[in-house]
Formats: C-alpha cells, structure tokens, sequence
C-alpha cells in the first residue's frame, strides 16, 4: 500500500475521523482495504441485538445563553496510553476496546473515537479501522437497553504474543504493502461484564480472542492499524 504524507491541520483530521465514523458506522460499507494480510479484511462477525453499528450522533451543545449557568461538561473517554513498545501498546488497546460503562452519559461511538485517535496517521486504514471497532462495540439501540441495568464492561488479558503465522504473512506481503514496524498480537482473555437485575448486583463472563495490528516505526509512537473478527484471530 502506498503511504503518502499529507499535510493536514488537527482540525481537519479530527472532521475527517467523524466523517468516517459516521459512514462507516451508519451504513452497511464494504470495506476493501487492500492490506492483504489472513483475516485483516474480514470483519468481526456480529449478533443482531448487540454488535450493530450506531446510526446517529448528537449534535453538539449551543452557546448557554447570558445569565444562564452553563451545564456541567459531558464526561469524555481518557485517551489510549501512547506507547513506543509493541506489546505493551496491544495490550492497552485491547483494554480500551473492551473497557465501557453504559451509566457515565458516554456513547459508543466516543469509545469508538479515542480509538481512531491513535489509528493510522495517514488515514489509510481509518476508514477500516472504524468499521471494525464498530462491530466489537454495542449499538446505540442496545446501549440504551444496557443502561437502565448499569452495565460496564473490562477484559482480562490472559495471554498476549504475535501469532506464529505472522512471519509467514510478512513473507508474502509485496513490497511497501505493510507499513514500517508492522506488527501483530493475538490477545486471548475474558470479558466480564457487570450490572444490576432486579436491584441485585449480576455478572457474567466470556473468554474472547482477536488480533491486534499496530505498527511501531523506529523512535515513534505506536499506532492501530486493524482487528480481526472477534474470536476469529490469527494463530
């Protein structure tokens, strides 16, 4: 894949990553990312009731008026931990996909934003990379459903390593096709999910596993590329 740097102020990109968030999320795209690597185009396969993606966004909020006390600031999602080591930067990332809580007045597609922030600089996978974290994240509808329960959601990682296939996809990607320092982690772990049932605390729990593609150029920041489908990672 070719990288072409573009000059592009902060305003722009943090406009053009919406702009991909809402096409990528509110619309059944296709996404023919040329990456070429096992299963990085192949989107995480997703139930009906809870891994659709969000169709709308609310607006922002207008000027209070004079003599009018502003309302308190909506709660934002703490950035991804910026890293320069590649397994420590999948595993953070791995922990912001699956860490939420339904009862802060967040939505998913903030979760989803923090996310795109530390994605490809060039934007060349970002239209990709929306539409997979759009599929590991609940709906706005079964967002709404979860919230009257309190529902939050964190991973536990129980092991984390590059999948013995990757040197081989490295291999065989053409020259200039995978970007420098790429790299893979298949993370296995188990999801817990907490909240309330009829007013008594309930839990639930389930082993999950995907794949994280980040690249790691020399003296830089990490950075996301793609995921795998949940529970269908590279070995």
């Amino acid at each position: 894949m070719a990288y072409l740097p573009v000059m592009k102020t902060p305003a722009d990109l943090r406009a053009r990553r919406r702009l991909i968030v809402l096409i990528a999320t509110g619309t059944a795209l296709v996404v023919l990312v040329v990456f070429g690597v096992y299963g990085l185009l192949t989107g995480p396969t997703r139930t009906p009731t809870e891994n659709t993606a969000p169709t709308t966004e609310t607006s922002s909020p207008s000027a209070p008026s004079p003599g009018v006390s502003p309302r308190p600031s909506r709660p934002v999602v703490p950035p991804v931990r910026a890293s320069r080591d590649p397994e420590t930067f999948a595993g953070t990332v791995a922990h912001a996909l699956f860490t939420w809580d339904t009862t802060t007045g967040l939505m998913p597609l903030d979760y989803t934003s923090a996310l795109l922030d530390v994605g490809d600089p060039t934007g060349t996978e970002q239209a990709g990379l929306a539409a997979d974290l759009a599929t590991y994240l609940p709906t706005r509808q079964a967002w709404a459903k979860l919230r009257p329960y309190a529902t939050t959601q964190t991973l536990a990682i129980d092991s984390i390593r590059v999948p013995d296939s990757w040197p081989q996809a490295v291999q065989q990607a053409h020259p200039g096709q995978l970007p420098e320092g790429a790299t893979a982690y298949t993370i296995h772990g188990t999801r817990h999910r907490d909240g309330t049932w009829n007013g008594k605390p309930t839990s639930a729990e389930q082993d999950v596993a995907f794949t994280v593609f980040i690249a790691c150029p020399p003296g830089r920041d990490c950075y996301l590329l793609r995921l795998s489908g949940l529970d269908n990672p590279l070995d």
